[in-house]
C-alpha cells in the first residue's frame, strides 16, 4: 500500500472531511490546529517539501483525529463503547 503524503493545509482538509462525515459537520480542522497537533506531539510531521514545509502521512492524521476526538468526548464525560 502506498504512502499518501499530506502538507498541512491537506492534511487539515482530510481530517475536516472525516470530522464533518462524523459529527454532520459540527466540527472544523484548519491547518492551525494541524500545527498545534504537531506542536503537541500528537502528529510527526514524516518529511518536508520542496518548499520545506511540513508533510504527514495520511493515516497519521488519522490517527491523530481520532485520538483528539476521542479525548474532547472523555472530557464532556462520554465514553467510547470498548471493542468486543
Amino acid at each position: 500500500m502506498a504512502t499518501t503524503w499530506l502538507t498541512t493545509a491537506e492534511a487539515a482538509a482530510h481530517a475536516d472531511r472525516a470530522r464533518q462525515l462524523i459529527t454532520a459537520g459540527a466540527a472544523r480542522i484548519r491547518p492551525a490546529t494541524i500545527r498545534q497537533w504537531a506542536t503537541r506531539g500528537h502528529l510527526q510531521a514524516a518529511g518536508l517539501d520542496e518548499d520545506n514545509r511540513p508533510l504527514y502521512r495520511l493515516a497519521d492524521v488519522a490517527r491523530a483525529e481520532l485520538a483528539t476526538r476521542a479525548r474532547a468526548l472523555r472530557l464532556v464525560g462520554i465514553t467510547s463503547p470498548s471493542p468486543n
